[in-house]
């Protein structure tokens, strides 16, 4: 990967180094490169070719943070840590757009619960079929090996009460892991079922869906009040920057400011909000 968006001229102006190859920049260099890099981050204008430059320099030099957090799932194989790295780079940009040198923490510190939090979500959403508890998914795993064991030690399929022995749990644990294992795989929606007076129908016809949206309902709840509170102008930049999601410097063109002025009423509104909901919790 090789990202270039800034002329030399640009970057000696905002006191930014000239990296050739970024991404074979070594950790220890890349965490003090970075701090000089995020240091200017925070007053270049969004959208300018200097802002690009350092974002996209600061992304291929942490990069090896990405290869590190994916060492974790090295047992998956060659194929699928091609995915595991695309996606735990798109927790760094995360991590990289959200970082900020007041929170007086290692960027590395930061960065990893992002990029191993996008690589976890990753799996949940396309391994399991099924939403299963964490719990119960160590329990499938633990289940499969207690069953192995037993079957090649009694010569036979062991009972729930054997299983429940060796693997320390009670009777009632491995039911619900074996239950729970069928939240691995799944069937089609147009797989057919049978037994319905009105003959074959299709399983679609008796699955609902959770509405995920469900859970921000509460929040929702506490923060339309807060907003309401806020002037006209501070609703109005919400509106543009998380609604219509426009740069911080294309609502400043609109306001007729500039993008640090966003930047800086910006921050005091989230921080409002912020107070306000952890006030109302």
């Amino acid at each position: 990967m090789t990202l270039r968006s800034a002329t030399a001229t640009d970057r000696q102006a905002h006191e930014l180094p000239d990296i050739a190859r970024p991404s074979q920049v070594a950790p220890k260099d890349a965490r003090e490169l970075s701090r000089i890099f995020f240091d200017q981050l925070a007053v270049l204008e969004e959208g300018t070719p200097e802002y690009q430059y350092a974002r996209n320099t600061l992304i291929e030099m942490n990069m090896s943070l990405v290869r590190f957090a994916a060492g974790r799932f090295r047992s998956r194989g060659p194929e699928e840590m091609e995915d595991i790295v695309q996606v735990g780079m798109i927790g760094l940009i995360k991590a990289i757009d959200r970082f900020e040198l007041t929170r007086e923490v290692e960027f590395t510190s930061f960065a990893v619960p992002y990029i191993v939090g996008e690589i976890k979500r990753f799996f949940r959403d396309t391994t399991w079929a099924v939403h299963v508890p964490r719990r119960l998914q160590e329990a499938r795993v633990q289940l499969a090996r207690a069953t192995e064991e037993l079957r090649s030690r009694l010569g036979r399929t062991p009972t729930t009460r054997e299983l429940a022995e060796l693997m320390s749990l009670g009777e009632d644990e491995v039911c619900e892991a074996r239950l729970a294992a069928n939240g691995y795989h799944s069937s089609s929606l147009d797989a057919a079922v049978s037994g319905n007076e009105d003959g074959e129908a299709a399983l679609q016809d008796f699955i609902g869906a959770e509405d995920q949206a469900l859970e921000l309902v509460e929040d929702f709840h506490a923060l339309a009040p807060l907003i309401a509170g806020l002037d006209e102008r501070d609703r109005q930049i919400l509106h543009m920057r998380f609604v219509e999601e426009l740069t911080q410097a294309q609502v400043g063109e609109r306001l007729g400011v500039s993008q640090m002025h966003v930047s800086r009423l910006l921050s005091r509104t989230l921080a409002r909000l912020r107070d306000g909901m952890l006030t109302e919790r």
